[in-house]
C-alpha cells in the first residue's frame, strides 16, 4: 500500500489505515511542485534581501537582531539543529517517533516552509525504511515548536545523532555508510523549518486520541459486563431519560449499553433492589462526558495534523515571509490536559465498579472467590487499580496553566504542551490497565451467575476472554492474569459506536 503525501485533508481513519497497513509514503506531484516552488521563491528572495528576515538571515530567539552573512546561512541552519539537540529523559516510543516523521513530512509538504524537496524525501526514506531517530521525551516547552525533540528527530538528516534500523541502534554516520547515503546539506531556513513545529505534541496527542476512542468503547463494553455481573438494572439507560438531557455523549453511551445488552437473560431478570450505585447507574452521564471531551480533543488534533506550524512561514504567491506564532502549542496543551482528565474519569468510575463487584453484595462472594478467608481472591487487583487511579489524579494536574520565560525574555509565554503530552500517554496506559482489571473481575463475577446468560455479544466476549484467562477457583499468582487481560483488551477489535 502506498500513500501519496498531498494537501488532501487527513482524518483519523486515513491515518490509522496508513499506520496499520504499514503504507509506504511518496510525494504527490502537486506536493513536490509546491515544495519546489516555495524553495525557489525563498532562494530568489534571499538573494535580494535588504532587510533582516527572522531565521533566514538572522540568529534565533533573542538573537533575532544578529545579522548573518550570506556565506554563513547554511552553517547557521546546521548549527541550529546541533545546538538544539538537548533532549533528556526516556526515549520516545518508536510508534510515536514514526508518527512524528509522518506529521513532519505532511507539514512540510504544503509548500509554506521553504525546504528542499531533497530534505523531505530523506524524511520519507526514513519513514519507508523504518529508520527511527532516537528522540528523548524531555526538553520541549511546547511554544517555539518542539525544538529539542525535533532537533533529535532531524539530526540524522545531517549525518548526526542516532537511529534504530533493523532492530539495531547505530549512529547516523553508520547508517549512511550502510545505505551509501550522504548527509543533507541544509539551505537557508531549513533547520528552522525542521525544528519549529508541533510534531512532538501533535504525535503524542494524535496517538492518544486514537487510543482514547478505543478506550471509550471498551469502557462501555466492560461496564456493561460489570452491570450484568452486579445484577444491575436497565432503566437508567432508557432513551427517554437521555432525551430530556441531550448531551451527545450521554445519549450515545446509553444507546451503546442498550445494544450491548440486547438479548440478555440476566438484564431481564426480576431485581430485588430498586437502585444501583452511581458507578453503574450513571455510566451514560460519566462515560458520555468523557466521549464529548474526546470529541473536542479529536477536533483540535485533526486541525493540527492538517496545518503548517513552523516559523517564519513563506507565502510565495503573496510575496511574503511572515514571522508569527503557529508553533505555539496552547491549543494542544489545553486539549491534552482535558483529554487526560476525561480518560482519568473513565478509569475512576471503572475502579469503583470493580470495588462493588468484590464487596460481597447481591449474592456474589467476597472478593469473588468460592472460599474467602483461605483465599484472598480478587482483593489485591482492586488495590492495583486504586493505585493507578490515584496516580492519574496526580498526572491530571494541568501542564497548560504553567509557563516559564525562556530565550532571554523573547519567548515569555510557553504552553508546556510537551509535558501535557508525555503525562497524557501515561494516563492512557493507566486507564487501559484499570479497565483490564475491571474486565478481570467482571468476567470472574459473572461465572457466579451461571447458568443464566448475558447477551450474545457479551457471551462471545467472555468466551474469547476465558481462552486467555481462566476462572479462578483458588488463589494463584495474579499478575500473569492481569497481564493477559491487558493484552486481551489492547488487541481486541472494537468498533466505535455511532
Amino acid at each position: 500500500m502506498t500513500h501519496q503525501i498531498s494537501a488532501t485533508h487527513l482524518d483519523f481513519n486515513k491515518l490509522k489505515e496508513i499506520i496499520d497497513g504499514k503504507a509506504t509514503l511518496e510525494l504527490s506531484a502537486d506536493a513536490a511542485k509546491r515544495i519546489t516552488h516555495c524553495r525557489s521563491y525563498l532562494d530568489s528572495k534571499t538573494g535580494s534581501l535588504s532587510e533582516p528576515v527572522y531565521g533566514v538571515n538572522t540568529g534565533f530567539g533573542s538573537l533575532y537582531n544578529k545579522s548573518i552573512a550570506p556565506d554563513k546561512l547554511e552553517q547557521l541552519q546546521e548549527n541550529l539543529v546541533m545546538s538544539h539537540a538537548c533532549g533528556t529523559g526516556n526515549e520516545v516510543p518508536h510508534e510515536i517517533v514514526k508518527l512524528m516523521l509522518f506529521l513532519k513530512i505532511q507539514g512540510l509538504s504544503y509548500g509554506n516552509s521553504g525546504v528542499q524537496q531533497e530534505t523531505v524525501q530523506r524524511l520519507i526514506d526514513f519513514y519507508n525504511n523504518d529508520i527511527l531517530p532516537v528522540v528523548y521525551e524531555q526538553g520541549s516547552l511546547g511554544a517555539s515548536g518542539d525544538l529539542a525533540p525535533l532537533a533529535h528527530l532531524c539530526l540524522p538528516l545531517i549525518g548526526m545523532g542516532e537511529v534504530y534500523y533493523k532492530g539495531q541502534r547505530m549512529t547516523a554516520a553508520e547508517l549512511n555508510k550502510q545505505l551509501n547515503w550522504k548527509p543533507v546539506k541544509l539551505k537557508s531556513k531549513e533547520g528552522l523549518a525542521l525544528l519549529n513545529g508541533t510534531q512532538f505534541m501533535s504525535s503524542y496527542g494524535t496517538y492518544c486520541v486514537m487510543k482514547a476512542m478505543k478506550i471509550s468503547v471498551l469502557a462501555d463494553v466492560i461496564g456493561a459486563l460489570s452491570l450484568e455481573a452486579f445484577d444491575g438494572r436497565i432503566e437508567p439507560f432508557h432513551h427517554l431519560i437521555h432525551e430530556i438531557r441531550p448531551h451527545k455523549g450521554q445519549i450515545n453511551t446509553a444507546a451503546h449499553i442498550r445494544e450491548l445488552l440486547e438479548g440478555s437473560e440476566m438484564i431481564k431478570r426480576k431485581k430485588e433492589h430498586v437502585q444501583d450505585p452511581y458507578s453503574f447507574r450513571c455510566i451514560p452521564q460519566v462515560h458520555g462526558a468523557s466521549k464529548d471531551a474526546i470529541g473536542y480533543a479529536s477536533g483540535v488534533f485533526l486541525n493540527e495534523i492538517n496545518s503548517v506550524t513552523d516559523n517564519p512561514t513563506v507565502f510565495p504567491e503573496a510575496d511574503l515571509v511572515i514571522s508569527a506564532g503557529n508553533f505555539h502549542g496552547q491549543p494542544l496543551a489545553l486539549a491534552m490536559d482535558f483529554l487526560a482528565i476525561a480518560l482519568s474519569e473513565l478509569g475512576n468510575i471503572s475502579e469503583r465498579r470493580t470495588y462493588q463487584l468484590i464487596s460481597g453484595l447481591r449474592g456474589l462472594p467476597p472478593f469473588l472467590v468460592a472460599n474467602p478467608g483461605l483465599n484472598s481472591g480478587m482483593m489485591i487487583p482492586q488495590y492495583t487499580a486504586a493505585s493507578l487511579v490515584s496516580q492519574n489524579k496526580q498526572l491530571c494536574t494541568p501542564a497548560s496553566v504553567d509557563s516559564i520565560v525562556s530565550s532571554n525574555g523573547q519567548e515569555d509565554h510557553v504552553s508546556m504542551g510537551a509535558n501535557a503530552a508525555t503525562k497524557l500517554l501515561r494516563v492512557v496506559h493507566n486507564v487501559e490497565n484499570i479497565l483490564a482489571i475491571e474486565l478481570f473481575n467482571a468476567a470472574q463475577a459473572f461465572e457466579f451467575r451461571r447458568p443464566i446468560k448475558t447477551s450474545p455479544r457479551l457471551e462471545h466476549l467472555l468466551e474469547s476472554y476465558h481462552k486467555e484467562v481462566s476462572f479462578i477457583k483458588e488463589d494463584r499468582i495474579l499478575y500473569k492474569d492481569i497481564r493477559a487481560a491487558q493484552n486481551f483488551i489492547r488487541t481486541l477489535d472494537v468498533t466505535p459506536f455511532e
